[in-house]
């Protein structure tokens, strides 16, 4: 879901901020007095859109008299030349606001795209797709939401959220002699809430301790399809299986043949490109001038 709106408008402040968007010299020269228009933004490619809902945030952040129509909402498949929203009002508003409104719908509807390639890939099985922690610092949340509209799970949101025993966990428990079974009992001991215990293996030898271990949730971390379809075997149901690491769109259909219940992608977030949208003006007649004198 999306963060709270005060959040959004704290980061929409920042970004406006940053590009000094109530301080564009070039278009307070151009036009000294209100000329109205229409924007259109466009989808210049297919895609996912997300983000629409934030780009209306941003215009109405510059200027509360904008008026902003969606055609599209987010989530939605677009075809290229779609016009997914129009903004009318002040042309140096919609000037100003512009590239901050497309920086987080391109990336956003970048994030869904992708997500939705790896979706479609995996169609039919019963394996989800999920997101990491691999974001963007501050853009967290909105990341993770472009996920959920392109098909995605989300996995946990912060370090809070869940008990995943990594391999640098491992490896500094392994030097004091403790094992990955007795991590998973310690892990379960010391939590101070019922959280589920998700611990990382990259060997069969691991995957046995996981479950000697009681974990709830084994990944399976940089195995190839049939390393895992093999760990998967050795699991037998005990624990839930994700899987991550080296996910790709040429291999994707091949892990989710395997029966695993996860996989784990973090690509979604850390890489996705951004999507091709623009921002067309026209001019509109303006409403004073039409007054009688």
């Amino acid at each position: 879901m999306l963060p709270p709106k005060r959040q959004i408008h704290t980061l929409i402040e920042a970004a406006l901020q940053e590009d000094h968007a109530r301080e564009d010299v070039t278009t307070n020269s151009l036009f000294p007095k209100n000329i109205r228009a229409q924007a259109s933004i466009i989808a210049k490619e297919n895609l996912v859109i997300a983000g629409l809902s934030i780009a209306k945030y941003v215009f109405a952040k510059v200027d509360s008299k904008l008026e902003f129509t969606q055609m599209k909402k987010d989530g939605d498949p677009v075809k290229v030349g779609t016009i997914c929203c129009t903004i009318s009002g002040d042309t140096r508003s919609l000037l100003s606001a512009e590239r901050v409104a497309l920086n987080f719908l391109q990336h956003l509807s970048g994030i869904a795209t992708l997500t939705n390639q790896f979706a479609q890939a995996i169609k039919g099985s019963t394996t989800k797709i999920l997101d990491t922690r691999k974001t963007t610092p501050g853009l967290r949340q909105l990341q993770k939401w472009a996920v959920t509209l392109g098909g995605g799970t989300n996995h946990r949101q912060s370090l809070k959220d869940g008990i995943l025993i990594k391999d640098n966990h491992l490896a500094l428990l392994k030097s004091q002699g403790i094992s990955v079974e007795k991590a998973c009992q310690l892990a379960k001991k010391h939590s101070s809430r019922r959280l589920k215990i998700c611990v990382e293996t990259d060997t069969l030898a691991q995957v046995r301790e996981a479950i000697q271990g009681k974990a709830d949730i084994i990944l399976l971390d940089n195995m190839s399809p049939q390393k895992a379809k093999k760990a998967i075997q050795l699991i037998e149901g005990r624990a839930l299986i994700e899987i991550s690491g080296g996910i790709t769109m040429k291999n994707i259909h091949s892990f989710g043949k395997i029966g695993a219940d996860f996989i784990s992608i973090g690509a979604l977030t850390h890489s996705a490109p951004a999507m091709d949208l623009s921002m067309k003006m026209t001019p509109t007649p303006n409403k004073q001038s039409h007054q009688p004198k």
